[in-house]
C-alpha cells in the first residue's frame, strides 16, 4: 500500500469526520432555536412550556434521527411530519406540552400509546424510571425498537399491539399499573382499560374527539377509582387511535 494512498485515505477520513461534526452542529443549533422560539417562547397565543427538565430534554433529543430521510430538512420545524403508514411524528411544541402536563418524576413508570417513530418515548426516557410504549403497526414498532435501542434508551420497552387496551400484566406491563399514561392518537372517549391501568394519584394526557376534526387535549387525574377528574387543555389534531377494541387474549 503506497504512502500516497494512505495519505488520501486519512484525508478522506478526516473530511468525513469534519462533515459529520458540521452536520451535528447544524442540528444542535436547530434544536436550540426550536426550543427557544417555538416551545419556551411560542410566537402566538399558545402557552409557553417552562418546565426546565422538559426544555432540557427537548434541547437534547435528536429529532432528526426519528424522521424519514425525506423529511430531514424539516426535522426541527414546529410541525408534525409523516413517518409512513398514515402516521406522523407530533410537532415539537405538542410533544413538550404533553410531557409537561404529565409531570413525570424519576421514579415513575410511564405508558405511551402510539409509539410511532419512538420520539415521544425518547423524550420521556430521561425523565422516568421506565417507559413502556405500544404501537399497533408492527413495522413501526420494530423500527422504533431498533432505533431506541441503538440510541441507548435502555429503559424503554416497545410492544406491538392494540393500545386501546393498554399493557396488561400478561403482556409485560407492571403489576401495579402506571404512574403516567400518554396517548398520542385521538380517541372518541377515554379508554376504560387505560383508566383501570392508571394508578390512583396518576395522570393521563389524551386527545379526545371526532376523527379528522379538531379534538380536545385532556388532562385526566385519577384521585381514586371513584374520583376521576378531567380538564380540557387546548384544541389539537391527531391521527385516530386505531384497533378493533376487542379484548386481547390472555
Amino acid at each position: 500500500m503506497s504512502s500516497r494512498f494512505i495519505r488520501f485515505a486519512v484525508l478522506a477520513l478526516v473530511a468525513g469526520i469534519a462533515l459529520a461534526a458540521t452536520e451535528e452542529d447544524k442540528y444542535r443549533r436547530a434544536r436550540l432555536e426550536m426550543v427557544e422560539t417555538q416551545i419556551a417562547r411560542p410566537p402566538d397565543h399558545r402557552d409557553p412550556v417552562r418546565n426546565p427538565r422538559v426544555l432540557e430534554v427537548m434541547r437534547t433529543i435528536p429529532r432528526h434521527l426519528f424522521v424519514p430521510e425525506s423529511q430531514l430538512r424539516y426535522a426541527y420545524d414546529d410541525r408534525p411530519l409523516p413517518i409512513g403508514l398514515g402516521q406522523t411524528i407530533s410537532q415539537p411544541y405538542i410533544v413538550a406540552m404533553m410531557t409537561d402536563l404529565l409531570d413525570v418524576k424519576s421514579g415513575h413508570r410511564v405508558l405511551e400509546v402510539g409509539t410511532g417513530s419512538g420520539y415521544q418515548a425518547a423524550v420521556l426516557s430521561p425523565l422516568a424510571k421506565e417507559v413502556y410504549t405500544i404501537e399497533i403497526f408492527e413495522e413501526l414498532a420494530l423500527k422504533a425498537r431498533e432505533r431506541l435501542k441503538g440510541l441507548g434508551y435502555a429503559n424503554v420497552t416497545v410492544h406491538h399491539g392494540d393500545g386501546y387496551w393498554g399493557l396488561p400484566v400478561a403482556a409485560g406491563g407492571p403489576a401495579d399499573g402506571f404512574d403516567r399514561i400518554i396517548v398520542t392518537a385521538a380517541a372518541g372517549h377515554i379508554p376504560p382499560p387505560l383508566l383501570a391501568q392508571l394508578k390512583p394519584g396518576g395522570k393521563m394526557v389524551i386527545p379526545v374527539g371526532n376523527v379528522f376534526q379538531v379534538q380536545n387535549l385532556l388532562l385526566v387525574e385519577k384521585r381514586s377509582d371513584r374520583d376521576i377528574r378531567t380538564r380540557s387543555i387546548m384544541p389539537v389534531l391527531f391521527v385516530p387511535l386505531l384497533g378493533s377494541h376487542e379484548a386481547p387474549k390472555q
